[in-house]
């Protein structure tokens, strides 16, 4: 069973070097619920057990769509030659950005910090001698810590010096086919994003450092975003306004005056690189006719730790936590009688309701139970809120009635109920089905 009073989940005040900052909603919740912990330096955090066992269902929910998509996780090295990045041509370009971890070894030799793997990833494909075009398109991913020396990190995880990203790298024969891949890894984005069910737009991009001719963003639109979008009520294409050299009057696909701008959080990114890898680092294939060809290459880019922050962001209450119900760290809090209560009787209960709910197939190992029984219930479900579990079930006064009742909280629905043990899991399959 797990229980709350073996939960590690420290709680304390927003630690001094963060008090005179402006903190977001998500970022001040997340360090008073005990889900991150600043790490002694800005821009850096340690996500605590709650935290995980979000980022864990995150990287599952990514797995799943990534292999629909017929794409292999593998991991690689956090550390890249510099003379690689130098191979590519992007090294120079970086540095005049500073945003790159270098470091040198004993020998003199340099090394960069992973922002990304384009580079070691096009030198592992150019070490395959004689790949055949039978075996494209090649998709290989990873989920990896990443490193940027961000020159003002803020907001908690929405830009740190240290995230965890999902990368992926897609090698094709041809443009037409690298296009159906780039088509095929954003209809799977679109999938991961209405699993979490938080509201998400697409908008192009600037391909930057990264390079390549084409190239998409995902936001969350939020008030506390940085990314100013705009949504356009005639053409419906919306637009990231930070790319455009001019004050924004109108749409700049429609050149309509009927538009609004929100805020976002960029949270995904996408690109078709071409053969701005390949060619210079000479990672080739065998066409149909025998020839040698370069490796059509795209990538495609979700901040995985940014995601778990931007959720909260967008769907949360000013002093209460709210998750997606896919990645809650517990699904469903139960709160037991007080010791010393009336209902304590009816705390023989709990075994029984943590077994029932444990059954169903959505919440297996995702019950927690807060045994504080030295806490009142009132107090017990504000930390449950604060703490946003989607479920909270109490086994209170209604408990000891000759046909016990609990009383039920849905944080995601705003919605209170009374159930039996007899129509708990017909209660459960329903909400389910509509959250």
């Amino acid at each position: 069973m797990n229980r709350v009073t073996k939960l590690f989940q420290p709680t304390a005040p927003i630690p001094k070097s963060l008090q005179d900052s402006k903190l977001i909603k998500s970022q001040r919740m997340m360090l008073e619920q005990g889900v991150i912990r600043a790490a002694g330096s800005t821009g850096l955090y340690t996500l605590l057990p709650l935290g995980m066992r979000a980022l864990k269902k995150l990287e599952i929910i990514v797995d799943c769509f990534m292999e629909k998509v017929g794409a292999q996780r593998l991991l690689l090295p956090t550390l890249t030659s510099d003379k690689l990045w130098k191979q590519s041509g992007r090294l120079e370009e970086a540095k005049a950005g500073s945003e790159l971890f270098l470091l040198e070894d004993r020998h003199q030799k340099k090394y960069i910090l992973g922002p990304t793997h384009e580079e070691a990833i096009t030198e592992m494909l150019a070490a395959e001698i004689g790949l055949s075009y039978r075996r494209l398109p090649l998709l290989l991913y990873q989920v990896s810590n990443k490193y940027r020396d961000e020159p003002r990190p803020r907001y908690g995880l929405l830009r740190t010096r240290e995230f965890v990203m999902k990368d992926m790298y897609s090698f094709d024969a041809n443009s037409e086919n690298a296009l159906e891949t780039y088509q095929s890894v954003t209809e799977a984005y679109n999938g991961i994003f209405h699993e979490l069910g938080v509201k998400h737009v697409r908008v192009e991009g600037d391909s930057g450092m990264m390079g390549g001719s084409i190239s998409h963003e995902f936001h969350y639109p939020c008030e506390s975003g940085e990314e100013q979008i705009i949504q356009c009520l005639n053409c419906h294409t919306p637009a990231n306004a930070s790319l455009l050299e001019n004050p924004v009057s109108s749409c700049p696909h429609c050149h309509s005056t009927d538009i609004s701008i929100m805020h976002g959080i960029e949270v995904g990114h996408t690109f078709i690189l071409g053969t701005r890898y390949s060619q210079p680092m000479n990672a080739t294939f065998t066409a149909a006719d025998n020839t040698i060809q370069p490796l059509i290459m795209g990538c495609y880019g979700l901040g995985l730790s940014r995601i778990l922050a931007a959720s909260v962001e967008a769907l949360s209450l000013p002093t209460e936590l709210r998750w997606p119900l896919s990645i809650a760290p517990y699904k469903v809090c139960i709160i037991t009688p007080k010791l010393g209560s009336k209902e304590e009787a009816a705390s023989s209960l709990t075994q029984s309701l943590y077994d029932l709910i444990e059954c169903h197939s959505s919440f297996k190992n995702d019950v927690i139970v807060d045994d504080r029984t030295n806490l009142s219930i009132g107090r017990r479900m504000r930390d449950a809120k604060r703490s946003g579990y989607p479920l909270i079930i109490v086994i209170g006064k209604k408990a000891i009635e000759d046909i016990p009742r609990f009383e039920v909280y849905d944080l995601i629905n705003n919605q209170e109920y009374e159930w039996t043990d007899g129509s708990l899991a017909s209660r459960l399959k329903e909400y389910c089905a509509q959250a």
